[in-house]
Formats: structure tokens, C-alpha cells, sequence
């Protein structure tokens, strides 16, 4: 989102603890004080966190965390919901209602903006301080911090190293010349090359932002010029890249591209299906590895263009938890994201637990193959910029709607790219 991952859950998961003593001894982290912004907290007063999210992934490790607070502010009850089906409906509902919890999520950039009003400001807490700049970036609007990312997140091409090996590919490619190439050779081998997930709206907005970032050297000038209207989809002739790569994933992906959901994909590349996994990032190697433990994977940058040097793998926060401004647990619910960036114990969840990439200064990557590879490949290359959450995910569920028509050809190329101007006018800004 991922980008809001879509694992498939029919349900709200509720997860509630209860409350337990309060000592007015317990602090809120190792070393952190109280908010800086939000004054003091009564550790003796029973409290209960409402948080409302859409990650399902991380159900487990959100688990772990409300667990480790209850030993430290024992006073304190968090109550989980995740919700995966039509989570943007539901949360616009909750706020219409005057029912917003006191967390909720929504993703990064443009939403930000977007979500403003109802969002504490986190400008001078201890949170933000412990953020990269780079997600600081992504969770800022009006020069505030008015969210937090669960994770830093990385966005590529994933790809099967003993099936490349096999099909003889010894670098990966980095033009669209190379990229057909390797596809020849890995077809040679009886290889399928491409595993889809196109029955998910969402998988187009982590590939569209490679060709966006292509198309100029400020992607986030280009998104506003897209939604001002100022510049169309066809002033870009690197777009029409955009629908060859479509184009050749589906004449050499796996049957049945539209019924292939986030489940689907994970599961056809896991189990050597397929040799490259796109629209995913590194959310993907959990679920890879439980299906095949030993699978080995590789990253790349989508080759958008005949310039190698614009291969480029994209890093940044896509996703935030936004702290209710008026919700009467405020303070508390702001100490205990400060107790979760800042102490002994969030640090190490982060990578131990959580299993993904910190987004903060001092957290360590975890023990993964994919977070690994692209600490090699900033050695000597840039990241790219995570373009599409300038725009709001209205556009891009509507992206993804017109791509699956353009996929099962009920639209032309024509009509795609003309569909996709008018979104980014009408359903790109924030409103």
C-alpha cells in the first residue's frame, strides 16, 4: 500500500486485554519521559486504546507489543480491530459517526493531508525524533508530524535466484531490453517468468511509481502536475512503458491474472511457479518463507526504460497510524507510541518481531533476505522515491479498477491511459 497488503480476512480480529493494578511507579519506556506535547499521564487510571487498522500481517506482532505494555503500564487496555475488506469505507464512516478510534490508519502522503483535522500533532514527541527522515517526510504535512509508520517499507521486483541460475540469467536486468531477454531464457527452460497478483487493486499503485519516478527527476512535482491537470499521462512517453511491462507480465505470467489475489501470487512464486513476483515489496518474504523456508530471492528495480540507471528499487513509509486528536486517551495513547519508538523494547520489535524494516534511526534490519539485499544495493545506488502516495488511494483503487478492465481487454490503451488522467483530476488531491 502496501500500501495496504491484502491478506484475505472477512472480519474485524478484536484483541483486548484486561486491566489490570496501576502503580504510579511504572514508566512509559527505558529512558523516554513522559509526552512532551500532551503533559503528564495517571498510571493509576484504568485506560482503554481503541486501535483500528488495516494489517492483517502484522496481527501477531501488534500482539506482541499490547502484551509487553501491559507489563509497563499495567493500567492500560488496548483494544486491536483489523479490518482488510473496504477499510477506507469503514474508517470514513466511523468519522462521519463521530465514532473515531484512537488510533487508526491510513496510508502516507497525500492522505495525510487528507486526514488532517483529526490527527494529533506529533511534531515534538519523542517519536519523531526517533523517525528516519525519510518517513518523517512521508508522515508530515504543513511541516507537522501527524502520523506514524508501523515500517519502513521497500518496493521491487522479486525474483527466484536458482531459477534464474537455471535459465542462465547471471545479472539481473536493469533495461527493458534485458528484462525481455531474461524472460526469453527463462520461457527456454520451461519457466513461467512472471507470478501475478492482479485480482488486487493495489499491485498496480507499486508498479505504477517506478515509470511516475522515470518520468522525471521530482515525482512529487509531477503527481501535483498530474492532478492539477497541467501535464496529461501522454505528455510522458515513458507511460507507454508502463502498459508494455502489463503487458508482457500477463503473456508470460501464470493462468487466470484477474482470480490471482495477494494469497495466490505468494504461493505461485513460493513454490518455484513462477520466477519474478511483481507489484510486492518487502512485506512478501514472510509469507514466501513459511510456504518454502529455504527459498533463496532476490531484488531488483522494475527496468523501466532503456537506461539502467533508472532500475532503481524504491524505500520509504507508505502506511500511517494517526493518533486521534480529540480522543480523551490522548495522552496516553501518545506515551505508548513514544514507549514503542523510543525504549529498549521497540527498538528490538521492530526487527525481532515485527520483522520489518525500522523505521526509525537506530533500529537494526532484520535478519531477511530482502531488507539485507537492499542495504547492499544503497551502497551503490539511490533509492527511488515512493511517488504514488502523493496522490490519495481513491485514485489509486481506481487505478487498479481500470488496469484490471485494460488487463481482460475490455479497454484499449487509448482509453486506460485517457480513464487514468481524469482520476488523477478528479480522485488524485487531497480534499
Amino acid at each position: 500500500m502496501k500500501k495496504m497488503v491484502s491478506i484475505a480476512v472477512s472480519s474485524a480480529v478484536i484483541v483486548g486485554l484486561l486491566a489490570g493494578c496501576g502503580s504510579n511507579s511504572d514508566k512509559a519506556s527505558e529512558g523516554t519521559s513522559a509526552p512532551t506535547a500532551t503533559g503528564a499521564v495517571d498510571s493509576s487510571k484504568p485506560v482503554t486504546i481503541k486501535m483500528f487498522t488495516a494489517s492483517p500481517e502484522y496481527t501477531d506482532a501488534f500482539n506482541a507489543y499490547i502484551k509487553e505494555y501491559k507489563t509497563v503500564k499495567p493500567n492500560v487496555t488496548i483494544e486491536l480491530e483489523i479490518i482488510q475488506a473496504d477499510y477506507p469505507t469503514i474508517l470514513k464512516s466511523k468519522i462521519a459517526s463521530a465514532n473515531i478510534p484512537d488510533v487508526f490508519q491510513s496510508t502516507a502522503g497525500g492522505e495525510i493531508k487528507q486526514y488532517e483535522e483529526y490527527s494529533a500533532d506529533l511534531t515534538n514527541e519523542p517519536l519523531a525524533a526517533a523517525m528516519t527522515d525519510a518517513v518523517k517526510n512521508n508522515m508530515s504535512a504543513d511541516g507537522k508530524v501527524l502520523g506514524l509508520p508501523v515500517k519502513g517499507n521497500l518496493f521491487a521486483l522479486i525474483y527466484n535466484k536458482k531459477l534464474f541460475a537455471d535459465a542462465g540469467i547471471t545479472e539481473v536486468p536493469k533495461t527493458t531490453a534485458q528484462l525481455n531477454d531474461a524472460v526469453a531464457k527463462l520461457k527456454a527452460k520451461g519457466i513461467t517468468p512472471f507470478a501475478n497478483g492482479y485480482k488486487e487493486w493495489w499491485v498496480q499503485k507499486h508498479i505504477l511509481q517506478s515509470f511516475v519516478d522515470a518520468a522525471s527527476d521530482d515525482a512529487g512535482k509531477l503527481v501535483g502536475e498530474f492532478i492539477a491537470g497541467t501535464t496529461t499521462f501522454k505528455d510522458h512517453p515513458i507511460m507507454n512503458n508502463y502498459f508494455d511491462f502489463v503487458d508482457l507480465t500477463v503473456a508470460n505470467g501464470l493462468p487466470k491474472q484477474l482470480e490471482r489475489d495477494f494469497s495466490a501470487e505468494t504461493s505461485d512464486f513460493a513454490t518455484g511457479k513462477a520466477a519474478i513476483m511483481t507489484g510486492q515489496g518487502a512485506w512478501a518474504e514472510d509469507g514466501i518463507l513459511k510456504i518454502t523456508p529455504d527459498f533463496q530471492m532476490g531484488i531488483m528495480g522494475y527496468p523501466v526504460s532503456d537506461d539502467p540507471s533508472k532500475a532503481l528499487v524504491i524505500t520509504g513509509a507508505d502506511q500511517a497510524l494517526r493518533i486521534n486528536k480529540d480522543s480523551k486517551n490522548v495522552k496516553e495513547t501518545v506515551e505508548f507510541f513514544n514507549w514503542l519508538y523510543t525504549s529498549d523494547y521497540g527498538k528490538k520489535w521492530f526487527s525481532d518481531v515485527a520483522k520489518v524494516i525500522p523505521p526509525i534511526k537506530d533500529g537494526k534490519m532484520p535478519a531477511l533476505q530482502i531488507p539485507t539485499a537492499m542495504n547492499e544495493i544503497l551502497k551503490t545506488e539511490k533509492s527511488a522515491d515512493l511517488s504514488i502516495i502523493y496522490s490519495l488511494d481513491s485514485f489509486n483503487q481506481k487505478l487498479g479498477e481500470i488496469m484490471q478492465a485494460y488487463i481482460g481487454k475490455a479497454k484499449t490503451r487509448d482509453q486506460a491511459i485517457d480513464e487514468i488522467q481524469k482520476a488523477w483530476v478528479q480522485l488524485g488531491a487531497a480534499k
